[in-house]
């Protein structure tokens, strides 16, 4: 298997749960009638990003995993979103940006030297770059987005965070 299949179609799934939990966001706002855009800003920790940044850096993730993976160049983002409309235009800008990647794109992929500037003059080959830096780092802005929503009282269950299943007969 590529590394294709562990990062475009997983990014593209949890980006799309990501966005129908605004769905549920913005209708569990309504009905308990207080402006949606108001979650924005909570947060499970005072030290911890609110969810608009969560959102954000998920994104991020999600984008610069297949950018550096295969040595294309990303969307900016400058990170100005202020409403889940700005938000929710972020998510499929990036949802759009994965669907331009293909298998091939990541050929060779595995052995890529990724180096950052804090990785002081060192590099990751791709596979650790993906498994050991770049995987738990979507899911932990992914997971928190989802515990902060949950948190502020958003009918989510494990359903909505486990987004797709290839079941087979």
């Amino acid at each position: 298997m590529s590394l294709y299949e562990f990062t475009v179609p997983q990014f593209k799934s949890n980006l799309q749960a990501l966005d129908k939990w605004l769905d549920a966001a913005v209708a569990f706002a309504e009905s308990k009638k207080f402006e949606p855009n108001t979650l924005l800003s909570a947060r499970l920790a005072p030290d911890q990003f609110p969810l608009v940044r969560q959102i954000q850096s998920t994104c991020d993730q999600a984008k610069l995993t297949c950018a550096r993976l295969t040595g294309k160049t990303p969307p900016v983002h400058p990170d100005t979103e202020e409403t889940i409309d700005q938000l929710r235009t972020r998510i499929r800008s990036v949802i759009e940006y994965l669907g331009t990647f293909t298998r091939g794109d990541f050929a060779d992929s595995e052995a890529r030297k990724i180096s950052l500037p804090w990785f002081q003059g060192k590099h990751l080959l791709g596979i650790d770059y993906l498994n050991q830096q770049q995987l738990p780092n979507f899911y932990f802005h992914f997971s928190h987005a989802y515990a902060i929503l949950r948190h502020n009282g958003v009918p989510l269950g494990k359903a909505d965070f486990i987004t797709a299943l290839n079941l087979r007969d």
